[in-house]
């Protein structure tokens, strides 16, 4: 499923997460007020504008209320609260991603509604982009340009399921994921049964397609 994304902040985290996130092929639009870096992301994205994020008139310009999804990826710490501040209060989209440079920065982007925080020097663009739209993945590592591994949350629906009947068995079934390991607790259980439980706060490691990862935990 195709998502409006748009991604606020050239710097190096943010091109990451634009072009990998249009790559994959979402709608993606990429704003920073340097003409230079708007310039080179041309093609590169759905759409490109230069402008300051921190003025809601550019905003309403921009179409911003179509986007389903903001990230805020700017660097500089009051343009970056400012940006969440509209973004969430004043134009209400229902997904906002911050950018913190650092834990007083990540609280006050939560403090004024941002959705989740993201930490670079944790947690790349690229690994962001594969997890921006799946709550439950934790993270993600790119094996090849289409096939990776991937941490994920046991869902709701999946507790209480053995692997089979949650759809991982093997790479033939439901999400055509294979189930590497499970962390329970401290102690991993490594290369599972099919027959084997999920429990509340399971976290599975599987091996799958990208393009299987927004089926994961919706039933689709």
């Amino acid at each position: 499923m195709a998502h409006q994304v748009a991604v606020i902040g050239m710097g190096r985290f943010g091109v990451s997460l634009a072009r990998e996130l249009y790559r994959v092929g979402h709608d993606v639009l990429a704003i920073d007020n340097n003409a230079d870096l708007t310039q080179q992301m041309m093609g590169q994205v759905t759409y490109s504008v230069t402008g300051d994020s921190t003025s809601e008139e550019l905003l309403e310009e921009v179409g911003i209320r179509n986007f389903d999804t903001c990230v805020v990826a700017i660097g500089t710490i009051q343009a970056s609260v400012l940006t969440t501040v509209l973004l969430k209060q004043t134009f209400e989209i229902s997904h906002v991603v911050a950018r913190a440079t650092n834990m007083l920065h990540g609280k006050t982007l939560q403090a004024v509604g941002a959705d989740r925080v993201v930490y670079p020097e944790q947690e790349t663009g690229l690994r962001t982009a594969h997890s921006l739209f799946q709550r439950e993945v934790l993270q993600y590592m790119e094996l090849t340009s289409t096939f990776g591994f991937s941490m994920i949350m046991v869902t709701q629906e999946m507790i209480g399921k053995s692997l089979e009947q949650a759809g991982f068995a093997n790479s033939r079934d439901k999400y055509s994921a294979s189930v590497v390991a499970i962390r329970r607790g401290r102690d991993p259980i490594l290369s599972p049964s099919k027959d084997e439980v999920l429990i509340e706060g399971d976290v599975m490691v599987i091996a799958a397609p990208e393009d299987t990862l927004e089926n994961l935990g919706t039933g689709h």
